[in-house]
This record gives C-alpha cells, structure tokens and sequence, in this order.
C-alpha cells in the first residue's frame, strides 16, 4: 500500500492542495493500518491486541479520509468526467460505484471498534482489520483510476 501510495503522491502531487491533503491523509491511515497490523516496521515481539486509543484514532481518520472523498472530492471529478465525453462519465460512475461498496466495510469496523469494542468483538479484530486492509487496497486503486481519468483529459480543476 505505501509503494502504490508514493506513486499516487508523485503522479498527482502539487497538483491541488485537496488533492495533496488527502494524499496525505491516505498515507496516515496507511502508517495506523500497519501499526494496527503490527505490520513492518511496527510489529511487535509481544503479541497482543492494539490500544483502544490507536483503533479509535484509525477508526476517527478512516472516517474523515472516506468522508473527504465522497463529500469534496468524488462529486467534482464525476462533474469533470461529464465534460469530457459519455465514455469517461460511464467509467467514473462505474469507479464510483466500486468505491462506495467500501464505505460500508469501513463503517462497519468503524461501528464495532472505535469506542470500547466488546471482548466477543475483539475475538474477530484480526479478522477484521485484515478484511479491512483488503477493502482499502481496493478503494485506493479505484480512487486512483479515477484521478487519472480526470488527469488524462484535463488538468485537475476541483475546487
């Protein structure tokens, strides 16, 4: 996720402050994801659940990074593709489509983990967030395709 994350920030860094935010905002949940994950370089000797403070921070951003797509910067870049064509319209709204059938795996893990999970939840945390990782690794790929059809026909201009 953070090599395909280094190439988004390269391809479509600078070139708007939203874009860059949230850009930056994925990379955070990213480094929370792995740290959760006890994924390298953040795995532990001991084995054992994450702090609930770390899950709700994750959860917290998980929501805002989602949010700031469907909310600042999906929309525009659907307006945007009905300017360039019926083709790249169709495209984006299929992408769209894909994308928000994550929103409610995240919402989900989000209901169950992000204040004090019940011990009988906790049993399925693993499980869970590594189903989540799969889901977001998805998300991003979309969120991508969708950045560059918007940057293969114009400069992006989201307000």
């Amino acid at each position: 996720m953070l090599n395909k994350l280094k190439q988004a920030k390269e391809e479509w860094g600078g070139a708007l402050s939203i874009i860059d935010n949230w850009l930056d905002a994925r990379q955070k949940l990213v480094i929370l994801y792995c740290q959760l994950a006890g994924l390298p370089p953040y795995q532990d000797q001991k084995k054992g659940l994450p702090q609930q403070a770390l899950i709700t921070e994750f959860c917290q951003l998980l929501l805002d990074y989602a949010s700031t797509g469907h909310f600042e910067i999906y929309h525009q870049i659907i307006a945007q593709s009905k300017l360039d064509g019926e083709e790249n319209l169709k495209i984006a709204q299929e992408l769209y489509s894909r994308i928000t059938t994550t929103t409610d795996i995240a919402l989900n893990f989000n209901d169950t983990y992000a204040e004090d999970a019940s011990d009988q939840a906790m049993l399925n945390f693993d499980q869970d967030l590594s189903r989540l990782g799969e889901v977001i690794e998805s998300r991003f790929e979309r969120e991508d395709q969708l950045l560059e059809i918007v940057h293969l026909h114009h400069t992006l201009s989201i307000t």
